[in-house]
């Protein structure tokens, strides 16, 4: 069916597309009908102690508002993760600021964390139980006087209704964000955010998303962090600022994040570093590029022991979770193997 209507979807405003589909999912557009093969045992995983259904979530930047999170699991997703949510509501950039590059089955957005606020997205959660594993995504608002503190206000806010929360560092739409990628910031803001966590009495799981354009010499200094912290897991990638040269679209040299099949690559590479650093000490989430069975195992294959996606579903609809799943089944089968974590860092196969 999504075939059918994309190109008129296409035609659209993609920001004003996305509201439209964020209004069919609070209908109930989604039915059961999209998650085929549930419970398949070649899929299911643990994910923070909670079983999961298969390891492919819903990547933060679509349900920013936490309206759609259980129509989103009926379609098949894993996990959802929320947001980026700041502690006071914003607008975010000026529009327009999404572009599709159809060409390069890619997007750019510069949203710049438009969001109703913490307190707004937090009650619409306490009032509408999500039906799976939940993420909570924060950010800092961009005319904050305390940037750090933005933090700890979000995981005052959601420690007590999320599954997990993330820290974005790495959204190159909020001006300087990724200079808390910088050794000595990045420990400060761990410190800060455990501190808060144990005062807090809380055991809710700290994951840190990171960006592709992180520099070979910060990854070394990251990871100490991450484990001397004992980080729960970390979101190998946002969108990249870079990987604009071999685009065929003429969005490409629109200014924001690029994400989708070119930070394919760039994500696996970058996924591979760090899985060899980790030695399975701290799960990764990757993200970048996936749209297929295909791009999902390699993926796994890189070292990633979780997915998450978001622009592979613009352009493949609703339906993706159920097309990699059944895709991803047959490379499994093919090879002989009787569950996906069998394959997670495995170059060999």
């Amino acid at each position: 069916m999504f075939s059918k209507f994309r190109n008129l979807i296409f035609k659209i405003d993609p920001e004003i597309a996305h509201n439209l589909a964020i209004k069919s999912l609070k209908l109930n557009f989604a039915t059961n009908i999209f998650n085929e093969n549930k419970k398949d045992p070649m899929f299911e995983t643990t994910l923070f102690g909670k079983k999961l259904d298969n390891p492919i979530g819903l990547a933060a930047g679509f349900d920013k508002n936490a309206e759609v999170y259980n129509s989103i699991f009926k379609l098949g997703f894993g996990f959802v993760e929320v947001g980026t949510v700041t502690p006071l509501k914003q607008y975010g950039n000026p529009k327009p600021r999404i572009f599709r590059l159809v060409e390069d089955q890619a997007l750019i957005n510069r949203l710049g964390f438009n969001n109703l606020g913490a307190e707004n997205i937090s009650s619409r959660i306490r009032s509408n139980k999500p039906n799976g594993l939940i993420g909570i995504n924060l950010g800092p608002n961009k005319d904050t006087q305390d940037r750090l503190n933005d933090y700890l206000i979000g995981l005052r806010t959601f420690h007590d209704i999320a599954d997990y929360i993330t820290i974005n560092i790495s959204s190159p739409n909020t001006e300087n964000l990724r200079e808390l990628h910088e050794e000595n910031k990045f420990d400060q803001l761990m410190t800060l955010i455990f501190n808060e966590k144990e005062k807090l009495n809380s055991d809710i799981p700290i994951v840190v998303k990171i960006s592709p354009d992180v520099k070979e010499n910060q990854i070394e200094k990251i990871i100490s962090i991450l484990i001397s912290h004992k980080v729960a897991a970390i979101i190998i990638s946002n969108t990249t600022e870079n990987n604009r040269d071999n685009l065929k679209d003429i969005s490409r040299h629109q200014k924001g994040g690029l994400s989708g099949k070119p930070l394919e690559l760039k994500s696996n590479l970058l996924i591979k570093k760090f899985y060899s650093f980790l030695n399975g000490k701290i799960d990764i989430i990757g993200v970048g590029g996936i749209d297929s069975g295909k791009s999902a195992y390699d993926k796994l294959l890189a070292g990633a022991s979780f997915l998450q996606l978001y622009t592979g579903m613009v352009y493949q609809g609703p339906n993706i979770i159920s097309k990699i799943k059944k895709e991803l089944k047959q490379i499994l089968i093919d090879k002989k193997i009787k569950n996906f974590k069998e394959i997670i860092g495995k170059n060999d196969y």
